[in-house]
């Protein structure tokens, strides 16, 4: 579905990406881990058109390299930033609004307003509040149930838990599940191995903006030496 070959990405003269390879197959979890600054955010960003990518990103065998991002998401390739962007003026409701594409009925699709509001009860309780009056962890729910409302195939998530309470961790890590289970596709950046590790179906680690390490969450807990060198502290 997703298919990233030799990508690089740069920060004025900064050299971020560094010939980075991936694929995402239909409904799979794949987790990209790394210690900060190794370039996984920089990776989301260049595949959405965010910052500019230097080869190739295909997403279902199209040529997206190149596209504005919001030609990207109209194709069916969500992301939900770290920062979340929501707007801070508008209503919970009016928020998840925004995130349908242009023409899209609500309820047509994967995701509708109330299948958001069962998987995050905050929500719905505060469905005509202001965004701005949330908390940190009902803006990461806001930001996910916005790019999930419009409906698309794979999704970019760039960590999700950061700053979360251990409960609201664990149903962050049951709505991922949720997500697959409906056929769509997840390209996951999170910090907590843990997390990553029960969930991803395979993973990749980064390290100095390229891969460095590609496998199951089996395999990569039989490689200490992976682990220490690139993700432990």
């Amino acid at each position: 579905m997703l298919e990233v070959t030799d990508l690089h990405a740069y920060y004025g003269k900064s050299h971020i990406l560094q010939g980075v390879n991936l694929n995402i197959q239909e409904g799979e979890i794949v987790a990209l881990l790394g210690r900060n600054g190794v370039g996984r955010s920089t990776t989301c960003k260049a595949i959405m058109g965010e910052v500019e990518p230097h080869g190739s990103v295909k997403f279902k065998g199209q040529e997206i390299a190149g596209k504005k991002a919001f030609e990207i998401a109209n194709i069916g390739l969500g992301y939900v930033p770290e920062n979340r962007d929501i707007f801070p003026g508008l209503t919970t409701r009016q928020n998840l609004i925004l995130g349908m594409k242009p023409g899209q009925k609500e309820g047509v699709g994967r995701w509708s307003m109330e299948n958001m509001f069962d998987m995050f009860s905050n929500l719905k309780e505060r469905a005509d509040v202001e965004a701005s009056v949330m908390s940190g962890g009902e803006q990461q729910m806001l930001t996910m149930c916005r790019t999930l409302m419009g409906d698309p195939e794979l999704v970019m998530i760039d960590e999700p838990t950061e700053g979360l309470s251990p409960q609201m961790v664990q149903r962050v890590a049951d709505v991922l599940q949720e997500i697959a289970k409906r056929g769509v596709a997840t390209l996951l950046v999170e910090q907590k191995l843990s997390i990553a590790m029960d969930i991803a179906d395979r993973v990749y680690v980064m390290g100095h903006g390229k891969v460095v390490f590609e496998g199951t969450p089996d395999e990569l807990r039989g490689r200490d030496d992976v682990r220490k060198e690139w993700l432990e502290v």
